[in-house]
């Protein structure tokens, strides 16, 4: 159970990461129409989903790191 844990903290660390990417305009789209919706979201929205990505990656690189060290820590 506690490595499920640690699996659900990885793809939360992954949501944000990719959130990040996506609002710096760092992800790119083959469709030129999808790229526009994208490009008008971002300069709506972006200011707010960068901050709100670079603190769910900061918390969840602690937890992880938490979690980690609760994982090698010897049995008691």
């Amino acid at each position: 159970m506690e490595y499920l844990g640690l699996i659900i903290e990885l793809l939360f660390l992954a949501m944000g990461i990719y959130i990040y990417l996506f609002a710096t305009g760092r992800l790119r789209s083959n469709d030129q129409e999808a790229q526009k919706r994208a490009e008008a979201f971002r300069r709506r929205n972006g200011t707010w989903m960068r901050i709100a990505a670079l603190l769910l990656i900061a918390l969840m690189a602690v937890n992880i790191c938490l979690h980690v060290m609760q994982l090698l820590a010897p049995a008691q």
